[in-house]
């Protein structure tokens, strides 16, 4: 995997620096600007020694004068401060695969610069600004040397989004068994709008959280790369009145299931480089979908040899099976893997005993099937034992586990993650957190973190009443919020119907494994439901990658409709869905996508949508004309045959 850091991020504050010891600073620059896409941000100090910042976008506002600053135990940066320092700007160029993307190979070049203040008491803080193409960040950081713990009681950064905003935001549910997990609906809001229907009580939003402002003319997603050990996973304060959404830390008791004390707030000695605070800036909501601004400013890969580390799909049983832990059904998973040609099998809660005599897992081995476990987090959590654990699996045959059950954000839960995906990598086992908080860039700095959960997904057929009203629109909202900022086990193609009646058509759940990405797509439903597939669906499967070298955006309305254009090497898809109850037509130049193909094959409803698919062969034309069915999708392969 290459990662090229052309220029370092960080300016060292010593050289070629502007000093001001206390000197009005008024007069230089304290902002920076991308070179493409005029986006900018800009700080100010105030009369009162307090800091501010905004985002401007080509001169238009995009977030308002908004505060930063932390209270520390022993210091304070929320007023009296002064300038001490500012960098000159620097070029910085991010050029790096990764394994699981939207886009294959990432090459892009940012301009940064870094500010540093002091308090009444002399000590220092720096904020670090970068500006590019697809928007802004900055981060705080503590330059001084210090082996005391420094604790940070209260982040009061802000985003100030214009009255009226329209938003897509997830409440951050209240810790409990199965909270905070990211597992409830994306809402559609006006910014201020207080939290309304949750599925669980919740105690402020989610990050990453979608914004439409300028008078409409902007997106604007927020989140976080870059968290680590240091720092806990951050979300939103609930009260937002007027439009100021606030940095929220995890909370206490974010606990249930790990060996974690009562204090939750962030600590570290010095110096101390925290997360970044992510503005994604796009004129169309696509621009928002394919950002790869999270994991531009993540830490560059940490393992030189990533040859082992292949994404691909997986049989898992759990779906069609919840209560059978039997070897019989995990070995009918695995030779559904086989038929199918996926590369992996996941052995879900309860495979230790079925492989009791060691038979599930040399089975899968023996057909050239991955085997991938289940784990519980208490049980990975402590270092010496979760390294032993990896060991076992490891001589046992197993290529990945996944984790499950970790609900909560704290600090100490994104310190185990990373050790985590360390100890994973030195046995050469890939990973998927389920039960988790959303990713912050991980998956470029620990390229065999495959998945994780943080999702509403398809198990929600069997728990949430108001999910198959809610489906089709969550998936046409969460491409443009949860994937972003990393790889999303949403467990698609789930037609067998449930406790909760699906109401999308099968080929709507069929696309969201083409419009999700994941580094492994583990696939829901029966063996049953799998052979009664006609043999171009089954086809489609067995082609489907599950990462991406190119892709573009065609149709990107949030809550209404996606259409995305995917290429994968020689394999080129066109996938649409729609969210909403009513049809919706479509219009597309195929020829401009066709490449060297002179056809199409185009997979929709059938005469049972809910069931059943139509597979039509076109030769390739310059328009496509179609009306995609209320909470309907298609597929579009170009072919040669």
């Amino acid at each position: 995997m290459r990662n090229v850091l052309i220029v370092n991020l960080l300016p060292v504050l010593a050289g070629a620096i502007f000093l001001f010891s206390g000197v009005d600073a008024a007069s230089q620059s304290m902002d920076v600007s991308s070179t493409v896409g005029s986006n900018k941000i800009t700080l100010r100090l105030d009369k009162k020694g307090e800091l501010h910042y905004q985002v401007t976008r080509g001169n238009k506002t995009i977030i308002a004068d908004s505060p930063l600053g932390l209270n520390g135990d022993d210091q304070n940066f929320t007023a009296g401060l002064s300038i001490v320092a500012i960098s000159p700007v620097e070029a910085r160029r991010e050029k790096y695969d990764l394994k699981v993307g939207n886009v294959k190979t990432i090459d892009h070049v940012f301009k940064t610069k870094s500010i540093t203040v002091k308090n009444r008491t002399g000590a220092l803080l720096s904020i670090d600004l970068v500006a590019g193409e697809e928007g802004v960040a900055f981060r705080y950081r503590f330059p001084d040397q210090n082996k005391r713990i420094r604790v940070i009681n209260e982040e009061i950064t802000g985003f100030q989004i214009e009255k009226g905003a329209q938003g897509w935001l997830q409440p951050y549910n209240k810790a409990g068994k199965y909270t905070p997990g990211y597992e409830d609906f994306y809402l559609k809001i006006k910014s201020g709008d207080s939290i309304s229907h949750p599925r669980n009580p919740s105690v402020g939003w989610c990050m990453p959280a979608l914004f439409k402002v300028n008078d409409t003319k902007n997106w604007v997603l927020l989140a976080e790369s870059g968290t680590d050990g240091s720092f806990p996973g951050c979300h939103l304060q609930p009260d937002s009145r007027g439009g100021m959404y606030t940095i929220a830390f995890a909370e206490k008791d974010e606990k249930y299931t790990l060996p974690l004390d009562d204090n939750n707030h962030p600590a570290s000695t010095l110096p101390w480089t925290m997360p970044w605070r992510v503005i994604i800036i796009g004129e169309q909501a696509g621009d928002i979908l394919l950002s790869s601004l999270v994991t531009d400013l993540a830490p560059a890969s940490k393992l030189e040899d990533t040859s082992w580390i292949e994404p691909g799909k997986a049989s898992w049983s759990w779906w069609s099976h919840p209560d059978d832990q039997s070897p019989e059904i995990y070995n009918e998973f695995t030779n559904l893997a086989a038929s199918l040609g996926f590369s992996y099998t996941l052995f879900d809660a309860g495979w230790e005993k079925a492989d009791s005599a060691g038979g599930i897992i040399a089975r899968a081995t023996s057909q050239g099937v991955k085997p991938m476990v289940w784990g519980y987090s208490a049980a990975y959590f402590n270092p010496e034992k979760r390294r032993k654990r990896f060991k076992e699996l490891a001589a046992m045959g197993v290529k990945g586990v996944k984790i499950d059950f970790w609900c909560s954000d704290r600090q100490e839960v994104m310190a185990c993650f990373q050790s985590l995906f360390a100890d994973a990598a030195e046995e050469h086992l890939l990973v998927n957190l389920h039960g988790t908080t959303v990713p912050r860039g991980w998956h470029r700095t620990w390229p065999n973190f495959m998945t994780a959960e943080a999702v509403l997904g398809t198990e929600s057929y069997f728990y949430e009443p108001r999910f198959p009203a809610k489906a089709a629109e969550q998936n046409t909202v969460l491409p443009f919020t949860r994937n972003v900022v990393g790889p999303t086990d949403y467990t698609p193609f789930a037609l067998t119907m449930r406790k909760y009646p699906r109401l999308n058509t099968a080929v709507h759940e069929l696309a969201t494994a083409m419009i999700y990405t994941s580094g492994i797509i583990h696939f829901a439903d029966s063996k049953e439901v799998f052979d009664s597939l006609p043999v171009s669906v089954r086809a489609l499967l067995k082609d489907m990658p599950a990462s991406w070298d190119k892709t573009e955006s065609i149709v990107a309305e949030p809550g209404e409709q996606i259409i995305l254009a995917r290429q994968k090497g020689r394999l080129s898809y066109i996938i649409g869905i729609n969210g909403t109850n009513k049809s919706s037509h479509v219009q597309l130049n195929l020829a401009r996508y066709a490449r060297e193909f002179s056809k199409v094959r185009v997979i929709t409803e059938g005469e049972n949508p809910l069931m059943t698919f139509k597979t039509e062969t076109y030769p390739v034309t310059s328009t496509w004309w179609y009306t995609v069915a209320p909470k309907g999708g298609f597929i579009i392969q170009f072919v040669n045959e």
